[in-house]
């Protein structure tokens, strides 16, 4: 699976929390989930669980701490992804 194919599989996931004041094409690279993005604690939870579906990884309570930003989230994928 190529970089742009896993960013835009992490893209529909993230769309489907945002908020409704939020675009989903504000969704880049950069953007961090909570100040950019708007998104809750709760919902980031329900990301994580969404990406370990999709992708078929574990991820630990560090991996979650590390995900402050899409290129964040990315790179722990393709790090579980590389593991496996």
């Amino acid at each position: 699976m190529q970089e742009k194919e896993r960013y835009q599989k992490l893209k529909e996931i993230v769309k489907i929390y945002l908020p409704d004041d939020v675009s989903a094409d504000s969704i880049t690279m950069e953007s961090n989930f909570t100040q950019d993005l708007n998104i809750n604690s709760a919902n980031l939870v329900d990301i994580v669980l969404d990406v370990e579906d999709k992708f078929d990884i574990m991820l630990e309570n560090d991996d979650m701490d590390g995900m402050q930003t899409v290129r964040d989230a990315l790179g722990i994928i393709d790090k579980k992804i590389a593991e496996k």
